[in-house]
């Protein structure tokens, strides 16, 4: 997919605003544990940012995806990733499903706020016990009157200390796990939501990642997502999104860690002569650069696919599984040739390290990604209950 003056115009906004401010920036946030995602998310919002791809009549652009992808490259521009997941959750893993299948008087509540940076989402999936397995998960949310009554608990969730509404999934009847289940908009700030604690995590520490119990939480009926019970379906259309976007957002990191770990070999002397020298280092860096343009043409190919309307969850799936175990092998090859530097937490390539390895885990680990492809090609049975 060749991107046209349209989306090059919106790439260069988004690596000036990146620039400006996020990257200077970076080591506070980083000490301090958090970013502060209101105010970040209201200038993101101002830029048009938030909803480039959500209908206009809610303040959104109403650009088809591929405008999309080319927010979520630039955005790798930054030398915080922890902001870069933090904003994927607002636009592309806790509001599609709202856009998509929402009703008219919910996308103004949730959506139109949160396209314009006033309100912060984050998505009430994974649960301890089920990350991965989302059809085993236990919060419900049982009827009564005119409204849902939710208990239990959400795990790993990214934005949950200053999110202002969650897009929840719980189960709302006792049949078959996957077609039990409800997408519910809940407010943060409803009796009986307790921010339980937040997680310290190995990468990624810029982000505020919560645990979040949820006690007789009392929310309308109509703040439920589309049909009732099509939850589990409309969170597997938004894994897609949100695979796509963890694979683009991985292309500008790994260039940028290339190019890094170029200028700093080319300066570094052993020997009598630059690291970048050595042919097995030029010629490795060469090598990951032809990967990364591998990966691209495979994202690409993948978004084209989804704009003509076809099913891309296979192609999500191989992006995604590619993706988080390219940017592990570009990022330790890389900060191999930085030698002592590469182990000091001061340097941006450490960084990358540490937090490049959820890109494997979080929306699916490779085992997932990989069982999907194997069903996908005919060679691993349905489960039961689908």
């Amino acid at each position: 997919m060749l991107y046209a003056e349209p989306h090059r115009a919106l790439m260069e906004s988004v690596t000036r605003f990146v620039e400006a401010e996020i990257n200077p920036h970076v080591a506070a946030w980083e000490q301090e544990g958090i970013f502060p995602a209101h105010a970040l998310f209201r200038k993101m919002g101002q830029n048009g940012f938030l909803g480039i791809t959500k209908p206009e009549a809610y303040g959104g652009l109403g650009l088809d995806y591929s405008y999309g992808l080319a927010f979520c490259e630039a955005l790798g521009n930054t030398q915080c990733a922890s902001v870069a997941m933090a904003v994927g959750v607002q636009v592309d893993m806790a509001t599609p499903a709202l856009a998509r299948h929402g009703s008219d008087s919910l996308r103004r509540e949730f959506l139109a706020p949160s396209i314009s940076g006033e309100y912060v989402a984050c998505l009430g999936v994974s649960e301890v016990g089920a990350g991965s397995d989302v059809a085993s998960i236990k919060t419900t949310a049982r009827k009564d009157g005119d409204d849902y009554v939710i208990n239990g608990g959400k795990m790993w969730t990214t934005n949950g200390t200053q999110a202002d509404w969650m897009c929840l999934l719980a189960n709302t009847s006792d049949g078959p796990a996957h077609r039990n289940k409800s997408l519910i908009c809940m407010p943060m700030r409803s009796k009986g939501v307790e921010v339980a604690r937040k997680l310290d995590k190995l990468g990624m520490r810029a982000s505020d990642t919560a645990q979040i119990f949820l006690t007789d939480v009392r929310v309308p009926q109509r703040y439920r997502i589309g049909e009732e019970n099509k939850g589990f379906i409309y969170q597997m259309e938004q894994f897609q999104i949100e695979r796509l976007w963890a694979a683009a957002g991985c292309l500008r990191k790994m260039e940028r860690a290339i190019a890094m770990t170029i200028d700093y070999t080319a300066n570094r002397m052993i020997f009598g002569r630059s690291v970048l020298d050595n042919q097995v280092v030029h010629f490795r860096l060469a090598e990951l650069q032809t990967k990364v343009e591998l990966l691209r043409s495979l994202v690409y190919r993948a978004v084209e696919t989804m704009l003509g309307g076809a099913d891309v969850t296979q192609l999500a799936s191989m992006a995604k599984l590619t993706a988080g175990r390219l940017l592990r092998e570009v990022i330790d090859s890389c900060l191999q040739y930085w030698g002592g530097m590469g182990f000091m937490t001061e340097s941006e390539i450490s960084r990358m390290y540490r937090d490049g390895r959820l890109t494997s885990i979080g929306g699916g680990a490779d085992e997932v990604m990989l069982s999907i492809i194997a069903k996908g090609m005919g060679i691993l049975p349905g489960r039961e209950g689908r």
